[in-house]
């Protein structure tokens, strides 16, 4: 008797623990937020879209040329559309012209690493500040004269902390499902790079956080309230992106208002997916409608396959 007690505790126990782990299993993200099924070297060939677009930007912007004018036949494509000299700082100028020099370091890397030929062909960027504009349009912020991320150092580190951010959540989301020793070592150099970048364009915000955003009355601090918002909505998968300054329960620990680095409830960095980065790039919300900075789209298989699969 005492053994078909023990027996059946037993088998209520394992139902009940079976039953827990179906829960547990069965929580998904939304189909809005699901990644698309992609190989090593399509998540590689994806991100080379970001890297060319930070390249492109950064060198641009700083010295007024692009990656093969500094390393030739890396890549070939059409030019960048509206790139223009930004009226940054020396100080600015010197970390973003750096960083989009280690850009074009990634590329090659990455080019190494997949054996790819060269040159690379590039996607069409469209970096002129009425696209920039755009991105305030989208929560509906009517800025009169149109924002122009090329103005000043201000309005240009917003453009700047994005083009880190993006590569930043793109290898934190990919980093598990890489493959291979050698391809694993790479991402996490990149990503540790990346977050770096996002830090210190990040902290440079920070440091101007009281300051007026010219021509507008809206300071630095409130602008990142209003591009946090911007890429939330466009990304479509909840809040991933945060302001400066957040309400005292969103802080780290529950305990400061300070949100140099925007970090979810434990302080980790957030993901990002390829369907939501090409949501925000675009300016449409739409991972299969090409717009903003990418007005044709993305190069390589994984962008083909979102297409073909018209996962927006």
């Amino acid at each position: 008797m005492a053994t078909r007690l023990y027996l059946c505790v037993f088998l209520l126990l394992l139902i009940a623990f079976q039953s827990t782990m179906i829960k547990a299993t069965i929580v998904l993200p939304s189909p809005l937020c699901r990644p698309v099924l992609a190989s090593t070297k399509e998540n590689f060939q994806f991100a080379l879209n970001l890297h060319i677009y930070k390249a492109e930007l950064f060198l641009r912007s700083t010295v007024g040329r692009g990656i093969n004018d500094i390393s030739p036949g890396l890549v070939d494509g059409p030019a960048p559309i509206g790139a223009t000299l930004a009226n940054i700082d020396d100080r600015t100028k010197k970390v973003v012209e750096e960083s989009g020099l280690a850009s074009i370091g990634h590329i090659r890397a990455i080019v190494d690493m997949l054996f790819l030929k060269t040159p690379l062909p590039v996607p069409q960027l469209d970096l002129s500040p009425q696209v920039y504009a755009k991105f305030f349009d989208a929560i509906n912020l009517t800025l009169k004269p149109p924002f122009n991320t090329y103005a000043n150092t201000n309005s240009f580190l917003f453009a700047a902390v994005y083009a880190s951010d993006f590569l930043k959540l793109f290898y934190a989301g990919i980093m598990s499902s890489i493959v291979g020793n050698p391809e694993r070592e790479l991402a996490a150099g990149i990503a540790l790079y990346e977050a770096a970048s996002y830090g210190v364009f990040r902290s440079l915000l920070n440091d101007r956080a009281n300051l007026t955003v010219s021509p507008y009355t809206f300071t630095v601090g409130n602008g990142t309230n209003f591009t946090a918002q911007v890429a939330n909505q466009l990304g479509g998968c909840g809040l991933k992106d945060e302001g400066l300054s957040v309400p005292l329960p969103l802080g780290a620990e529950n305990r400061t208002t300070t949100n140099v680095i925007a970090a979810d409830v434990n302080s980790l960095i957030y993901t990002r997916t390829a369907r939501e980065i090409l949501r925000i790039v675009f300016i449409t919300g739409n991972a299969t409608s090409p717009g903003g900075l990418f007005p044709h789209g993305f190069q390589g298989t994984l962008y083909q396959r979102i297409l073909a699969l018209k996962q927006n």
